[in-house]
């Protein structure tokens, strides 16, 4: 079998791997070309003896490349992803700003104060976007801080609600019994969840958004507390929810970076809880969280 480079030159007299330093005790892995055209990545060890380190043996590993043609094209996605995400509100910035450098003095403060409102707003969005990209960096590499205690997921969920409420006309409503057991939570990781569910239901759903919270049944898994988040909308197809917790996945056409469902995931997984996609009473989408009361963390 002979591997060739993209220059036509064979993998021998490239790498010479019975010559060269003295030292040498390996060849990085690289990428070449079998007859067919299909891409291998190869890597080599050289094994040296006797007091002049004479070459004794050369070991040389292949494996496909099909594996890494794949993360290249993940790597674009996201790279594509950011960029869109990230153009829209500088673009907005962009604009604003050079209209205030270039008419200020012909501006009206009602329009200045527009103006700069959503310039503060497309900032806000843009750090959101970063604050998801750093999350999905810690998920990814097993780096995610969490400091758990004890929560009171009502009080929690009620300021998520609040604030949600307050920049929508959409009706937000939260419905909780009197007595709950304890979660064992980071506020602002539970927080984190709570707020991205709601807003996924207000950008997504139709009609009014509820955050049901209800004691975990003594059949469940774990004792804790079960977030269900319902909506009035079209729903999520059954045959597309088991792609929803995959990075950049977006149903329907009203935008969203599409790593908050990722983001809620990973977060709910390192607390040792779940998350489930139903379907609800009103046709709408149903996501439940089932929030574990004790430390169940991985590991």
């Amino acid at each position: 079998m002979e591997l060739q480079d993209q220059a036509g030159r064979d993998w021998y007299s490239v790498t010479l791997p019975y010559a060269g330093l003295s030292i040498r005790s390996g060849i990085p892995e690289q990428s070449w070309l079998l007859p067919s055209g299909a891409e291998v990545l190869v890597a080599t060890g050289i094994h040296r003896t006797g007091s002049d380190h004479t070459v004794d043996r050369v070991a040389v590993s292949l494996r496909s490349g099909r594996g890494r043609a794949r993360l290249d094209r993940e790597r674009s996605d996201l790279v594509a992803t950011v960029a869109h995400e990230l153009r829209s509100p500088l673009t907005g910035v962009k604009g604003f700003v050079q209209a205030l450098l270039n008419r200020w003095d012909k501006l009206s403060d009602a329009q200045k104060l527009l103006m700069l409102t959503t310039v503060n707003a497309d900032a806000d969005r843009l750090s959101r976007l970063i604050t998801e990209l750093l999350d999905v960096a810690r998920i990814d590499t097993g780096r995610l801080a969490i400091y758990p205690r004890p929560s009171d997921a009502a009080v929690l969920a009620g300021r998520v609600v609040a604030s949600v409420a307050a920049g929508t006309a959409r009706p937000v409503e939260l419905v909780a019994p009197d007595e709950l057991p304890e979660i064992f939570a980071d506020p602002d990781k539970f927080t984190q969840v709570v707020t991205n569910l709601v807003e996924n239901g207000v950008r997504h759903g139709e009609g009014r958004v509820q955050v049901l919270l209800s004691p975990l049944p003594e059949e469940a898994e774990f004792p804790g507390v079960a977030v269900a988040v319902v909506d009035e909308g079209d729903g999520i197809p059954p045959e597309v929810r088991r792609r929803v917790f995959t990075k950049f996945w977006t149903h329907g056409s009203r935008g969203g970076s599409g790593l908050g469902m990722y983001i809620v995931n990973g977060l709910v997984g390192a607390h040792g809880g779940t998350v489930d996609i139903g379907e609800a009473e009103s046709g709408g989408a149903r996501v439940t969280v089932h929030w574990p009361h004790d430390d169940r963390r991985p590991g």
